[in-house]
């Protein structure tokens, strides 16, 4: 996992004429989407992640699409690209029942006779998903406006669990209620980044509509790609070249086509967007083109630039164990083990989950302290790491350079003592000023294991969370008091 983590760190090509104004990518930033992989590895290992993954793999990279973790809901995307002049069904969000009738009722006096309803929640598979009340699929199509309201009903406050949720699945807190479109053709659109041409690539196909990472699999000669420079843009003639290879060769048809491929771009040029991903565009029985289902994802290294969007952020679709780090200025991504990660550097931490995975364990998460953490911030860290159900042991892996040793250990004893510490810590110093972390940890009478050795410290914690594994499979109860 690492290995790939490293392979797609940062972002492949940056404006020349903006490089200025980009921040340094957050450690966080870097892994988020491919912790969330790890995360959910059991149902990924059978279905790939996403499209984008598979369609660069087509490409000829081996190395995969770099991931950035902010996106937006389907109908906030809808919005957003027809504020780009890009052609959507007519729609509304509602968050209730009442307002999803309200929102057909109001549909259908302007002559709309058919609905599509959709959870809103930020996961692939939505319409072969199953929310966790029983009701099955995300996505309904309907022929009445009483029919809208019962399905918003069946949604609104459910879970709905698809293959990229995991078991516990997503809330969904809204739908969204759109127009049915019948089309006659459906195709794919995409525009992200390309690590091996080093720029954006605009990628199409004739078969949309359905799962294009099956596409991808099956016909990969169906897939079609533009390349081209952010400096430059696409050109005229590639475009109508792409257009007529995804389905629309007639010259009213590829004019529109085009016309949608050069409003998208400009949205993603102008919101540094990292993905823009439209299945289907879809042909109307009159000819008229139209982008349904969309997928947004934005670089959020440049959110100081784009407010207005990342205002639309929803932190109920993200894991609240990150969401609370992020409120902490912590570098936090969990994953699905049960060894509690505490780490300063980048580098070390990976490093310290391989390390644990060698010998047999699995992390809870990624946590890097950085360089500048205080003795609040360290306190923090082990709040979040103690109050998570799913961690046994804590391993502490700390390389004092500009992060002092003495500063993590008053971390420790704050924590214990204020905290009620109970989990059981391995603790692996080394660096600036550990006599002096060493020292604090003896006189606070705190007993904890301590090593020089980082081999050792992860055979510790190992045996330490299979103790507490065991323990909780036989409902018998291990107690680590601290101070012991």
């Amino acid at each position: 996992m690492f290995t790939r983590l490293l392979n797609n760190w940062g972002r492949p090509a940056a404006r020349d004429c903006k490089a200025a104004s980009f921040r340094s990518p957050t450690i966080r930033r870097s892994l988020s989407a491919f912790a969330r992989v790890h995360e959910r590895k059991a149902a990924l290992r059978a279905q790939p992640c996403s499209a984008r993954g598979k369609l660069v793999s087509c490409f000829g990279n081996p190395g995969g699409q770099q991931k950035r973790a902010y996106n937006i809901h389907e109908c906030d995307a809808q919005a957003l690209m027809a504020k780009y002049g890009v052609r959507v069904a007519k729609g509304q969000a509602a968050t209730s029942a009442k307002e999803a009738l309200e929102v057909a009722e109001k549909m259908s006096s302007e002559g709309v006779k058919d609905y599509v309803v959709k959870a809103q929640v930020l996961a692939g598979g939505r319409g072969k998903g199953t929310f966790l009340n029983g009701f099955k699929g995300g996505v309904h199509l309907c022929s009445e406006v009483g029919e809208v309201e019962d399905m918003a009903s069946k949604m609104l406050g459910q879970r709905l669990v698809t293959k990229q949720t995991g078991p516990t699945g997503k809330p969904c807190n809204k739908v969204l209620v759109t127009e049915r479109l019948f089309l006659r053709k459906e195709s794919y659109f995409a525009i992200l980044m390309d690590r091996e041409s080093g720029g954006p690539v605009m990628v199409g196909s004739s078969e949309g509509g359905m799962d294009i990472e099956a596409v991808a699999a099956e016909t990969p000669d169906a897939i079609h790609n533009l390349t081209f420079s952010l400096d430059d843009g696409p050109d005229e003639e590639g475009l109508k070249d792409l257009a007529a290879k995804m389905g629309f060769p007639g010259e009213d048809e590829n004019a529109q086509c085009v016309s949608i491929m050069k409003n998208l771009y400009e949205l993603f040029d102008t919101t540094d967007a990292t993905l823009i991903e439209v299945n289907p565009l879809g042909q109307a029985h009159d000819g008229t083109l139209y982008c349904l289902d969309a997928k947004l994802n934005f670089d959020d290294n440049a959110a100081f630039r784009n407010a207005e969007i990342y205002e639309l952020r929803d932190e109920t679709q993200e894991d609240p164990r990150e969401v609370e780090a992020e409120k902490q200025s912590l570098n936090y991504i969990g994953l699905d083990g049960n060894i509690g990660c505490l780490v300063n550097g980048a580098g070390l931490a990976m490093a310290t989950m391989d390390v644990i995975k060698l010998n047999g364990g699995d992390p809870a998460n990624f946590l890097d302290l950085g360089g500048g953490a205080n003795v609040d911030q360290v306190t923090s860290a082990f709040k979040l790491l103690n109050d998570d159900p799913n961690v046994m042991a804590i391993l502490v892996n700390i390389f004092g350079g500009i992060m002092r040793c003495d500063i993590i250990a008053l971390g420790i004893i704050k924590a214990a003592t204020e905290l009620g510490l109970q989990k059981p810590i391995v603790i692996r110093l080394a660096g600036t000023r550990v006599d002096d972390a060493r020292k604090l940890i003896d006189d606070s009478g705190l007993r904890m294991l301590t090593t020089d050795d980082l081999q050792e410290a992860a055979q510790r914690v190992v045996r330490v969370a299979e103790i507490q594994k065991l323990a909780k499979e036989a409902h018998l109860s291990v107690k680590f008091d601290l101070p012991l």
